[in-house]
């Protein structure tokens, strides 16, 4: 119980409650450019037959991303994700 009284812990802490609201914020704006993705790439299925390779590329790598967000906000990674670190590949 004495590291969550030290001040340096308190203050490691309150930093990664900053970092978290901004991870969340992102989360949230990702899942709104998530959605107009889908739908383009809906409208182009119903256009050309088979799905813009662009898109599905940014979409995996879009998906990527929001597990590094989940990873971080529920403490199963230390590392914070973009663009505090490099944007995942979509692999």
């Amino acid at each position: 119980m004495t590291e969550t009284r030290n001040p340096e812990h308190k203050h490691n802490l309150l930093a990664r409650g900053l970092f978290m609201l901004l991870m969340a914020l992102a989360f949230n704006v990702c899942g709104t450019v998530l959605c107009i993705v889908v739908v383009i790439q809906f409208v182009v299925m119903l256009l050309n037959g088979t799905p813009n390779p662009r898109l599905v590329s940014f979409g995996r790598s879009l998906g990527n991303y929001l597990r590094q967000i989940v990873n971080y906000l529920t403490f199963a990674t230390e590392e914070v994700p973009f663009p505090f670190s490099e944007w995942p590949t979509n692999e």
